[in-house]
């Protein structure tokens, strides 16, 4: 096993994660650890359906849309680690806990998702997450989630 650094750009994301438009929430990762961690980076835009609704007039990223940042980072780390790229997978939450929030993220924002497996190496993984913007904590999260191959 290799402790090399790796990056993965837009393209090596959707060819691993299921999600597309308005709902992939990753635009590229670095600081790649294969099986230990990522960083998945998230560039908060004005123009995304969620500002719409929450809130007109003082737009805030939902919490739940973080949270779901920092698991599609998690995903992403999951497809490297295991070759998956170009394969059928979907992801399933299976648990969220400890989930706290400490920093509004608005437009404007880059957001840092800081991932890292706390246990995995199969189809359920678990995970310690950390979502950031300008070094400062807005929130973290452990979860849980099973990935399923859908081409076996």
């Amino acid at each position: 096993m290799t402790s090399e650094t790796l990056t993965a750009d837009y393209d090596l994301i959707t060819r691993i994660l299921p999600h597309r438009y308005p709902f992939l929430l990753v635009d590229r990762m670095e600081d790649v650890v294969l099986n230990k961690r990522a960083v998945g980076i998230k560039n908060v835009t004005a123009n995304e359906p969620h500002f719409q609704g929450h809130f007109p007039g003082k737009p805030i990223m939902p919490g739940v849309t973080i949270i779901e940042s920092m698991a599609q980072t998690a995903g992403a780390l999951v497809g490297m680690s295991m070759d998956l790229a170009d394969r059928k997978m979907l992801i399933y939450f299976m648990s969220v806990d400890k989930a706290k929030f400490r920093r509004m993220v608005v437009p404007g924002d880059v957001l840092k998702l800081h991932v890292e497996a706390l246990r995995g190496g199969g189809r359920v993984w678990k995970f310690a997450g950390r979502a950031e913007v300008d070094g400062q904590t807005a929130c973290t999260a452990e979860f849980t989630a099973m990935m399923d191959l859908q081409d076996e």
